[in-house]
């Protein structure tokens, strides 16, 4: 099925929140001309996005799509007791595992899917040395959103991603705290401006798109 429409229609479909939903216009445009069959997600939550890429890129893909997906399911700061999304970790991921399959069951053609329960930071490092750099069209970074870890995220998903693709960064200026009080460690937008001011050369940003996701595509390894 392509494009956004029926994604959430069946009720064998779990979600509990969306975070994802309104950047799926500008996805949409991008993906239909960069068309991946290689993805990489950091940071998956329920697998919104993850059932959203199933549904769109196995429609169009040029052979087999393959998504991998990376998250810990410890949750973050924010997912805490007393976070601004507090969430119970175990049943976040029991709802990522049967979305999953259910988004598998339905593709349009055959998607290979890999779960890496790990940190960020040791799994990315492992498909490195495993020789996947270079090898994702698509990487998404919607991990932690400490300063600290985005900035690892960004370096080794540059890294992981062929030139002509495309990286995503999620959450842009989100923090969890008041604005008087804010913390700039535990905010992606530091490290998101650092990785980009270092890697410039490297990158051009699609212009086009809204402030609370960036988006650019590699020029140069």
């Amino acid at each position: 099925m392509a494009g956004t429409e029926g994604l959430d229609s069946s009720a064998s479909l779990e979600f509990t929140e969306d975070w994802f939903s309104r950047h799926m216009p500008t996805w949409d445009r991008i993906l239909t001309s960069l068309k991946p069959r290689k993805i990489l997600e950091i940071g998956s939550f329920e697998g919104r996005s993850a059932c959203y890429l199933i549904e769109k890129c196995a429609d169009f893909a040029d052979g087999e799509l393959s998504i991998t997906c990376v998250d810990s399911w410890q949750g973050g700061r924010e997912h805490q007791q007393g976070g601004m999304a507090e969430a119970k970790m175990t049943e976040v991921e029991r709802r990522f595992d049967h979305n999953m399959r259910f988004a598998l069951g339905r593709a349009a053609r055959p998607v290979t899917f890999c779960k890496l329960k790990q940190n960020s930071c040791a799994a990315l490092a492992g498909l490195i040395t495993a020789g996947l750099s270079e090898s994702f069209d698509l990487v998404y970074v919607d991990g932690s959103h400490e300063a600290p870890d985005v900035l690892s995220d960004a370096v080794m998903a540059f890294a992981l991603l062929r030139v002509g693709g495309t990286l995503i960064f999620d959450d842009y200026v989100w923090s969890d705290q008041p604005p008087d009080k804010r913390d700039p460690s535990r905010m992606p937008k530091p490290a998101i401006d650092a990785f980009l001011n270092v890697y410039y050369r490297k990158l051009i940003p699609y212009e086009w798109v809204p402030l609370w996701q960036i988006y650019v595509r590699k020029i140069a390894a």
